[in-house]
């Protein structure tokens, strides 16, 4: 009798693992400066990330830390308060080289532009992030992307401009209760493309309400039409506190059919698979930079809703997704002194194991996969000796060796968000499930 295989037989939408581990196993930590946590640390070669909490509207799917606001002044006591922060961080620092900028949220260009302009500069001037030579990257929305704001994005240097669409069909985007219509999209992406930014995403989520696979064909038929150097195929998740996790609506799971459907369509369309989500035009050359993992070569975050990464320590402010939690953890970050800017006290310390784990994590759900020699001159072991559960995953033909490498197969590919929870260490496990979320 065959005994059935959990990995491919439950849904393959368990998590979706983009860092390691997960913010909502960050708890309070004994307090340490910032100036300690990074002396001992390459700072060679570091991504700066600033987060904007502010969207014009609150999709149904979203939980990131976000809030609907359209009140200057709170933006303009949120912008200093991420230039005092910079100050302090520039400060205990020692000489950092940054090697990628991105600016994210939230929706920056939800800012005005001259609080926008501001932020740039933050990054240019108080940290001295070369804006105009290396990768920077902008997150950018259909009703805020203005000409305006578009082209002081390229002014400063921006060389990729990530715009979430979700899809082209109004009634799909109507029920994610998001306002926005195909004609405005497809306005902004022209607009864009006119700029010549050299990369341009575009995001698409599938399983949406009343979604068919022949109409998330035809999103992706849509976007084509503006020749994205790059595609991003999100699954719908539905999370607890958000618009459409709150509705008692019956979700009909063709996540799969979709996935399958759309990854056919873009490879056969010249494109490559880089990860289960991520979609790469095949040839496309865009502003050189380290092949950089945030999370391993350090991340430095500004902003109330950002994280920042060393080889040991996760560090942010606490997050939250309901309306009223998010404006007072905001409230705190405006309010915070200087001094308060200095220290940390929230977030996560990886021992051994967790960054083993973390190391496994990031390398085998992406392109790159997983190299085992690599793995052994960070740890001095074997990856195999120590996570048996990688040959049970080469036994089901969800990965494959190649020399020293590991790579997820097809199989692997579409059910990389069952794989990368089944790798979690069972502490992480037990704080993300006794996470309270608010």
């Amino acid at each position: 009798m065959t005994v059935p295989v959990p990995l491919l037989t439950q849904s393959p939408y368990q998590h979706y693992v983009y860092s390691y581990p997960h913010k909502t196993s960050y708890r309070p930590l004994p307090v340490k400066s910032v100036h300690d946590v990074w002396s001992k640390e390459d700072q060679n070669s570091l991504f700066l990330y600033i987060h904007i909490p502010f969207c014009e509207m609150r999709c149904g799917f979203c939980n990131l830390f976000t809030t609907v606001t359209q009140d200057n002044d709170f933006i303009n006591n949120y912008i200093k308060a991420v230039q005092r922060q910079a100050h302090r961080v520039q400060e205990s620092l020692d000489n950092p080289t940054f090697a990628r900028f991105a600016l994210g949220g939230g929706t920056p260009t939800q800012l005005p532009t001259k609080a926008l302009a501001q932020i740039l500069e933050i990054a240019a001037t108080t940290m001295g992030a070369p804006l105009q030579t290396i990768p920077v990257s902008v997150e950018v929305s259909p009703d805020t992307a203005t000409p305006e704001k578009l082209d002081l994005l390229f002014d400063y240097g921006t060389d990729r401009i990530s715009i979430g669409v979700q899809s082209f069909i109004d009634s799909e985007v109507l029920a994610t209760q998001r306002r926005q219509t195909a004609e405005v999209v497809k306005d902004v992406l022209c607009r864009i493309r006119e700029i010549e930014f050299p990369t341009l995403n575009i995001d698409l989520i599938y399983g949406l309400p009343g979604q068919t696979i022949d109409s998330w064909l035809q999103s992706i038929h849509t976007a084509l039409q503006f020749q994205p150097e790059e595609l991003y195929l999100y699954p719908l998740y539905v999370r607890p506190l958000t618009g459409l996790g709150m509705t008692n609506q019956a979700w009909d799971d063709h996540r799969l059919d979709c996935y399958r459907a759309g990854r056919d369509l873009l490879l056969d369309q010249g494109y490559e698979q880089v990860s289960m989500r991520m979609f790469r035009k095949i040839d496309v050359t865009s502003r050189s930079g380290p092949v950089y993992c945030c999370q391993v070569d350090g991340m430095i975050g500004l902003g109330c809703g950002a994280r920042s990464y060393t080889q040991a320590l996760h560090y942010s402010y606490d997050y939250a997704v309901n309306a009223k939690e998010i404006k007072h953890i905001l409230a705190r970050y405006i309010d915070s002194t200087d001094q308060d800017f200095d220290i940390v006290n929230y977030g996560f310390e990886l021992n051994r194991e967790e960054q083993q784990r973390r190391f496994i994590l990031l390398s085998l759900l992406s392109q790159e996969g997983l190299d085992m020699g690599g793995y052994c001159d960070r740890f001095h072991t074997d990856a195999l000796t120590d996570f048996p559960k990688l040959q049970h995953f080469l036994t089901l033909k969800l990965l494959q060796q190649h020399h020293h490498h590991l790579h997820l197969t097809e199989l692997g590919l579409e059910r990389s968000d069952a794989i990368g929870p089944s790798l979690f260490s069972d502490n992480i496990n037990t704080l993300m499930n006794t996470y309270k979320i608010k």
